[in-house]
Order: C-alpha cells, then sequence, then structure tokens
C-alpha cells in the first residue's frame, strides 16, 4: 500500500503537534508547517497526496491558498481538507476550490474517513 503522505497548515502550533500526532499514529507521514507563506514551497518540494489546512491564518490565508493551489497546473489536483472555527468557513473554503470542509473542534474519526476516501483514488 503506498504510503500517504500529509502536509497540516496551521498557525496554531498546538493543533498541528496534535493532529500530527493523531495522524502519524494512523500510520500516515505528516509533514507540518505553521507559516502560510512558505505553503507553497513545501508543497512543492514535499509533494504531498493531501493538504489539510487552516483557513483563517496570519499572512496568507486558506482561500488565497487554495486559489494559488487550484491555478497551478501541476498542484489543482491536490486533495484539500480545509479545518476552520469560523462560522462562514464552509462556504469559503468549497467556495474557492476546497474539497472538504471540517469546522474545529472536529471528530478525528471524521477526518481519517475523509483521507481514507482520498486515499481510496491515490492507490
Amino acid at each position: 500500500m503506498k504510503d500517504i503522505k500529509i502536509i497540516v497548515c496551521d498557525d496554531n502550533q498546538d493543533n498541528m503537534d496534535i493532529l500530527k500526532i493523531l495522524l502519524e499514529l494512523g500510520g500516515y507521514s505528516v509533514i507540518t508547517e505553521n507559516d502560510s507563506t512558505l505553503l507553497m514551497q513545501r508543497i512543492k518540494e514535499e509533494c504531498p497526496d493531501i493538504l489539510i489546512l487552516d483557513l483563517w491564518m496570519p499572512n496568507l490565508c486558506g482561500d488565497e491558498i487554495i486559489k494559488i493551489i487550484r491555478s497551478d497546473v501541476n498542484l489543482k489536483e491536490l486533495p484539500i481538507i480545509v479545518v476552520s472555527a469560523s462560522q462562514d468557513g464552509e462556504n469559503v473554503a468549497i467556495g474557492t476550490g476546497a474539497d472538504y470542509y471540517l469546522g474545529k473542534p472536529f471528530d478525528i474519526d471524521m477526518l481519517i474517513k475523509i483521507i481514507k476516501t482520498i486515499s481510496t483514488t491515490l492507490l
């Protein structure tokens, strides 16, 4: 089975650390980036299978990142899961091209289910 590589981008380091541990326990390879301005460089270097992205971050917001990814011919198919505590987060995320949305706090089992769904298309 293919090793699924996930990049998690969130400006809250604690959220990223917890998510990294939980996903690694599930057998996934996880890379974290808390600086949204460095995310595109990390994506191009690491070639992830899935991006988990916070929506509202300093400097470069998740919706802007999604637009950049969706306009890049080499990245436009990258599955994006947005996580956000924002009330309008789902509309913004899906409206800009995210594949999935989870409101914070979210159920880790639901996130794993989404990752497994995406993973079946990657194999």
